[in-house]
């Protein structure tokens, strides 16, 4: 008789992904960059901030953004959640300071709130789901490049001098770091954007790899400064709580608003999918410029954020797939409350 091999749930979306990153956190910890050897990675890591972005200009295509206008409702929608609903539920969380929340985890919190929308997951799950994948795309692409503008001024204007002391010299910053490559990549496309889609599997890790040298090198400052010994472990289960609200009112708002505003269920799919999560990719390299030393306690709620969206909206996508198929309808309601409840317990094991 053959046995048989275990087998991870299906919905359990293990992302060696985010390993990496917990290795890399864990690599900081016991081996940080100091002296001169911190002076090399934080140039490094500006370098990486600024390839990413490059990346990102060259690879997204001017012609389909432009397409994408046509279902102009569904990207405002997008954004409005993405830049008004998140940051706002994000200056009601400073209630919670000192309480539930330190000071400093709060400003990640905030500044967790202000990062773009995902793209990658967000269509993938949108396609799990059978909603409107094309509409998760130009929104996911959208909500990316108004990000490049509206987090660092959103930050700017929420975060003042937590935002590792926000100046001229900080937009001064941003705009070469972020700005300048991104325009750079568009500009160069129709040059490079064969190579980059001949190469894409590579240059993937590339990206990849620009992000774990960003947080070896914003952690490691951490360790070096100590600030790691003023977050105590019912302070992170305070914050893992705290976010687990966040995702919910999210979810539940994209959800339900996109009813109420007259959307199908295609697109209403793509609006939760793309209107409730949070870009780790972009987030990481924007801290770095905007946070400096501070940044390595602003990207742990992102961190733990994207790991928590990753397995509720995982489930989500799952059940939206059975409610589509003929014969087995089910009240969205029920759905949702299920499907949170079903990912909840195994957060915190996984993020």
């Amino acid at each position: 008789m053959s046995r048989r091999t275990p087998k991870l749930p299906s919905w359990l979306p293990v992302d060696p992904y985010i390993l990496a990153l917990l290795g890399t956190v864990g690599l900081a910890a016991l081996l940080p960059a100091s002296g001169s050897a911190a002076h090399v990675a934080s140039g490094a890591s500006t370098g990486a901030v600024a390839l990413l972005f490059f990346l990102y200009g060259a690879r997204l295509s001017t012609r389909e953004a432009m397409d994408g206008l046509r279902h102009w409702r569904l990207h405002v929608t997008v954004l409005t959640c993405t830049f008004v609903a998140f940051p706002l539920l994000g200056l009601a969380a400073r209630g919670l300071v000192p309480f539930v929340l330190t000071p400093d985890l709060y400003n990640g919190l905030l500044f967790l709130c202000l990062v773009p929308s995902t793209i990658q997951s967000s269509i993938a799950f949108t396609s799990i789901a059978r909603g409107n994948v094309p509409a998760a795309i130009c929104a996911g692409s959208f909500s990316s490049i108004a990000g490049i503008l509206f987090t660092p001024l959103l930050a700017a204007g929420l975060l003042g001098n937590s935002g590792g002391g926000f100046s001229a010299d900080s937009l001064l910053k941003i705009v070469l770091q972020l700005l300048v490559p991104f325009l750079a990549g568009q500009f160069l496309r129709r040059w490079v954007g064969g190579f980059l889609v001949r190469n894409k599997k590579v240059l993937s890790y590339v990206d990849r790899g620009s992000i774990l040298l960003v947080v070896y090198s914003a952690f490691s400052e951490g360790m070096v400064r100590g600030i790691w010994h003023q977050v105590s472990v019912a302070r992170l289960g305070a914050l893992l709580a705290v976010e687990a609200v966040l995702l919910a009112a999210m979810l539940a708002l994209t959800w339900y608003g996109a009813k109420r505003l007259g959307f199908d269920r295609g697109d209403r799919i793509a609006i939760q999918f793309a209107g409730s999560k949070k870009s780790l990719a972009a987030g990481l390299p924007m801290a770095s410029v905007l946070f400096g030393s501070q940044a390595s306690l602003a990207v742990l709620p992102l961190m733990l954020f994207h790991q928590m969206q990753l397995m509720v909206c995982a489930v989500i996508a799952k059940r939206r797939a059975r409610d589509a198929a003929p014969g087995h309808q089910r009240d969205d309601q029920e759905a949702s409350v299920a499907a949170l409840a079903q990912a909840s317990p195994r957060v915190s094991r996984h993020t």
